[in-house]
């Protein structure tokens, strides 16, 4: 039997998932099925609708070696593992004469631990243990939740959280789930032949494709023992948001809270004179975090840095201490001393990190309203990592509909560790960037509308120019409004003044769950959305829910935002153009991001507003527009308030 050809095995995958089979797919899936057979590296932007998932999944499989796809969204991976990999894997096997077999891999904290649900929680402020049934009230939400949880336990097949429905708090979850570092271990643990993280782990071992999402990834490229099984292809979907996931999971902190629970956790297991050094160390810390102010620390002050290694000192004699002491009062002391162990160790790590003072570690504090003062340490750079461990012994390819910035992919490229497309060198891995375009009419479907004649914002105050013009815009397109904006505050205000003006409903990120936002948001056209970031990338609502799409602002980093401002300046330093570098990069992103939210099917039509007359004006605004979806540009207001009024009379008719 002659082997299938790649656009017979796409033809019958988009079949199969009922899709429509597009050019940019076509295009994508020769791509791919090149750079994994050259062992090469691929960038692809794919713009929304092109039905890039089936465009990479279609020749890993025909391939036959193992793939991990890494996403950053929840949904994507459902989207994944419940729809298009069954639908595929069904129609490729008749041609392929195998069924490839696939898998969902996440972290340990991710599935429900059965030693946690039946032995109880280790308890920081009493001795042993205590049942979380018996101490949550069954009538609070807590206790509900934990009851729903020890039902759902006996029912689920893979105890994963996400398979949960509907959800249930952090604060639930944390009862019944551990981390890798507190996991007493299969081999230790009387539930370890039932596990249902192992069983995740075994899955994924015999599986031809496993998903995963990219904290995972960076978790497998850190910390140097393997969590993903061994693969030849690597598939990095949502590839815009790789680099704030890396630096998340390389991003280490400290607070007083989470110190005093390591001391309460570790003084019933350790002698005395070890448990009394990491209490003083710990108030040491506290005291200096009292007084300590939210911004950069260029050098680490000779108070925290005292404070640090007192600490460092301590957690590191609790950890040796921690091995031989027994407390006969303690219960189920293996997994009571596990966890202690996880929270010294990680207080150890961080401040040996910070005393260490690398030159390549950004180092702050931070104050939150609630939680109150923490001192953050993060890597100035990711690419260094990302080079070395991502683009090794594999073939890789980097996909999303937001890749290409300012016209070219070198500066995405730049932030993963790639040197310019093209350039030569032994140890320089070698890559190539195809732009597959979107099935979009873009020109004919949408308007950029730049709001040229507003005030520049500046960093505070009330903007009642923009505020105006956010009015007429609302009510020229009839609701049917997602507000993207650059702070809360922003948002809340906007809202506010809204509310107060017209009679379309106006919703608020934070207000309500954003599922529910969301579902509202699309159930009924008049209403409007406002809200920051989640929004900007998590929306899909295609038809005339969604046909103006608003930024108040170019959402560059705040200036006092420790990291980005410490990679701006080491740009600077090495003689580069920082703003352009980190902080127009960073914008460019965000707003291709939320440009995408208007036009998300064949007949959606709109406009993306932008109420900042820098886009227009500013030196960089070309590069910033070059990185949106190609839409007809007007900077004429009546223009974009005719087009949106045409555009509600329709939908409107269409109803």
């Amino acid at each position: 039997m002659t082997k299938p050809s790649l656009p017979e095995l796409l033809h019958a995958a988009v079949a199969a998932v009922g899709g429509t089979e597009r050019p940019g797919q076509v295009s994508m899936a020769e791509a791919v099925a090149e750079a994994v057979d050259d062992n090469a590296h691929l960038l692809v932007q794919a713009g929304t609708g092109t039905g890039k998932s089936l465009g990479y999944l279609v020749p890993a499989l025909a391939h036959g070696e193992r793939v991990v796809v890494a996403t950053a969204t929840l949904a994507l991976q459902r989207q994944l593992v419940e729809r298009d990999l069954p639908r595929t894997v069904e129609a490729l096997h008749p041609l392929l004469r195998r069924r490839p077999q696939f898998a969902m891999l996440k972290g340990r904290s991710n599935y429900l631990c059965l030693h946690r649900l039946h032995e109880g929680a280790p308890q920081d402020e009493e001795e042993g243990l205590f049942d979380q049934f018996e101490a949550a009230a069954p009538s609070s939400k807590l206790g509900q939740d934990l009851l729903r949880l020890r039902d759902w336990s006996d029912e689920t097949e893979t105890g994963d959280r996400d398979d949960l429905t509907p959800g249930v708090s952090d604060r639930a979850w944390s009862q019944i789930s551990v981390s890798s570092r507190e996991c007493l271990g299969a081999t230790k643990c009387a539930y370890g032949a039932e596990c249902f993280a192992e069983a995740a782990r075994e899955r994924a071992k015999l599986a031809d494709v496993v998903v995963t999402n990219h904290a995972l990834l960076a978790i497998d490229a850190i910390e140097g023992a393997p969590v993903l099984p061994k693969h030849e292809v690597l598939i990095v979907d949502e590839a815009h948001e790789l680099v704030s996931r890396v630096t998340g999971v390389a991003t280490g902190e400290l607070n007083p809270g989470q110190v005093n629970r390591a001391v309460r956790r570790a003084a019933k297991l350790v002698n005395e004179k070890a448990a009394d050094a990491l209490l003083t160390a710990s108030e040491g810390f506290e005291r200096v975090l009292e007084l300590a102010l939210p911004g950069r620390l260029e050098e680490v002050p000779e108070d925290l840095g005292y404070a640090l290694m007192a600490l460092r000192d301590a957690a590191r004699t609790v950890i040796s201490a921690l091995g031989g002491t027994r407390d006969k009062s303690v219960q189920d002391e293996d997994a009571v001393r596990k966890q202690a162990m996880a929270s010294v160790e990680s207080i150890h790590s961080v401040a040996e990190r910070i005393t260490q003072g690398s030159e390549y570690d950004v180092v702050w504090y931070e104050r939150h309203d609630r939680f109150g003062a923490s001192v953050r340490v993060a890597p100035l750079s990711v690419s260094g990592l990302l080079r070395e461990k991502l683009f090794a012994d594999r073939s890789v390819v980097l996909t999303s509909a937001t890749l290409k910035l300012g016209g070219d992919f070198n500066g995405v490229g730049a932030s993963l560790g790639l040197a310019p497309e093209g350039t030569a060198g032994d140890d320089i891995p070698q890559w190539k960037g195809l732009d597959v375009g979107s099935p979009f009419d873009y020109p004919r479907q949408g308007i950029l509308y730049v709001a040229r004649h507003l005030a520049t914002p500046g960093r505070e105050g009330s903007r009642t120019d923009m505020l105006d013009e956010l009015a007429e815009l609302v009510d020229a397109a009839g609701g049917r409004t997602l507000g993207l904006f650059s702070s809360m505050r922003a948002a809340q205000a906007a809202a506010e003044e809204m509310r107060s003006r017209q009679d379309k409903p106006v919703l608020l990120q934070g207000e309500e769950t954003l599922g529910e936002l969301i579902k509202n948001f699309a159930a009924d056209p008049e209403t409007c959305l406002f809200g920051t970031l989640s929004l900007w990338q998590g929306v899909d609502v295609p038809g005339p829910s969604c046909q103006l799409v608003v930024m108040d602002r170019i959402p560059f980093p705040r200036p006092d935002d420790p990291l980005m401002s410490a990679r701006q300046k080491a740009v600077e330093e090495a003689g580069g153009n920082g703003f352009m570098a980190v902080a127009a990069t960073h914008a460019a992103l965000l707003m291709a991001q939320g440009a995408g939210r208007l036009v998300r099917a064949m007949g959606d039509k709109g406009v993306v507003a932008v109420l900042d007359p820098r886009l227009a004006n500013a030196r960089y605004g070309s590069y910033l527009r070059a990185s949106l979806p190609d839409f007809w540009y007007t900077t004429d207001r009546n223009q974009a308030r005719r087009s949106l009024a045409a555009i509600d009379t329709a939908a409107k008719t269409a109803q």
